[in-house]
């Protein structure tokens, strides 16, 4: 049973900076496509970054230049280090797989991914 666990997120003045963790169990997952969404109240849920089995990485501009998304194998661990915060980020984050093991992911699409973790809250104040 695949799992997937986010972690640091918290409150955070606009400029900082926060780095969450999405450790996944079940550890052929770790190695191939995974992705980060975030998701505000009343809003639909976004993708914004996504990670291929080659390193490969993908972001919408809205977060591209400010955040990055890295995979540490050998810890079975994704990360998203988000700089330059501010409130328009404010939103629950989560970390996604596809149902299918595939190397490279086929869009930031929540529709393309089937397994979710809990989330994470993440809250920037201007």
């Amino acid at each position: 049973q695949v799992q997937l666990v986010e972690s640091g997120g918290g409150s955070v003045q606009a400029g900082g900076s926060l780095r969450l963790s999405c450790a996944v169990s079940g550890g052929v997952y770790s190695r191939y496509c995974l992705a980060w969404f975030r998701q505000a109240p009343g809003k639909e849920r976004e993708g914004i970054a996504t990670i291929d089995s080659d390193g490969s990485t993908s972001y919408p501009d809205s977060v591209k230049g400010r955040f990055t998304i890295s995979r540490d194998n050998a810890k079975n661990t994704l990360y998203l280090q988000m700089n330059n915060l501010n409130s328009d980020d404010t939103a629950m984050y989560f970390c996604a797989a596809p149902r299918a093991y595939i190397s490279r992911c086929l869009s930031r699409r929540s529709t393309d991914f089937g397994r979710w973790g809990q989330g994470t809250q993440v809250t920037v104040s201007s």
